[in-house]
């Protein structure tokens, strides 16, 4: 899987968040998208993974047999971020279920083993809504690597975690992550140690 951005822009009414980007993500590697706060980061990664449409310049999606169509790129990522929200309603189970009727976990992984692996098996009957912010954001995470796509984006993903939490995301990026392209948005080292390349947002300020 390559994801290829060319002379790409991105505007909200007239103000320009970033212009010109040219890379190419290659299968297997892993990236960083560095910037402060408000500088447009993680509206890069929202638009490398289709969530927002480009104003300017392209972005494709392809693999060794075939390009994938820009509305298609959904079946072979995961994504996970502080603004997309889970259903308060179902329960952790029913959350995880849910998922599943979308994208496969990896193989050996089930429901019941995702949730012992982030450390919640005692709260699948709980309401998400019920969830403190940092559990919340572990289930965000297991969904993402737990699936079964070879591109992982994850922006900001040490949002609310504690300690042991930050401890947790280290070792799923270890174990799991594997040969998959992963892409993380983020101003906090600690989230993004693992990663070789990295791509600062004000060289795209213009």
């Amino acid at each position: 899987m390559t994801i290829s951005l060319n002379q790409t822009g991105k505007r909200f009414n007239y103000d320009w968040i970033f212009r010109g980007v040219t890379f190419t993500f290659r299968d297997g590697e892993r990236y960083a998208i560095l910037g402060p706060n408000g500088s447009g980061k993680s509206t890069l990664l929202q638009v490398i993974s289709g969530y927002l449409h480009h104003n300017e310049g392209t972005v494709t999606y392809s693999t060794p047999e075939k390009p994938i169509e820009n509305d298609a790129f959904f079946r072979y990522s995961a994504i996970a971020t502080p603004y997309l929200e889970l259903v308060e309603e179902f329960t952790l189970t029913e959350c995880l279920q849910f998922h599943l009727q979308f994208k496969n976990f990896l193989p050996g992984i089930t429901a019941s083993k995702a949730m012992q692996l982030v450390g919640l098996e005692k709260a699948a009957n709980k309401q998400i809504r019920y969830f403190s912010s940092g559990m919340k954001q572990r289930i965000k995470l297991a969904l993402a690597i737990f699936s079964d796509v070879p591109v992982l984006l994850l922006d900001e993903p040490c949002t609310n975690l504690d300690m042991a939490g930050i401890a947790l995301y280290r070792q799923l990026i270890d174990e799991y992550c594997g040969h998959r392209m992963l892409i993380i948005s983020s101003n906090d080292e600690q989230e993004y140690a693992m990663c070789p390349h990295r791509i600062s947002i004000l060289d795209y300020k213009k």
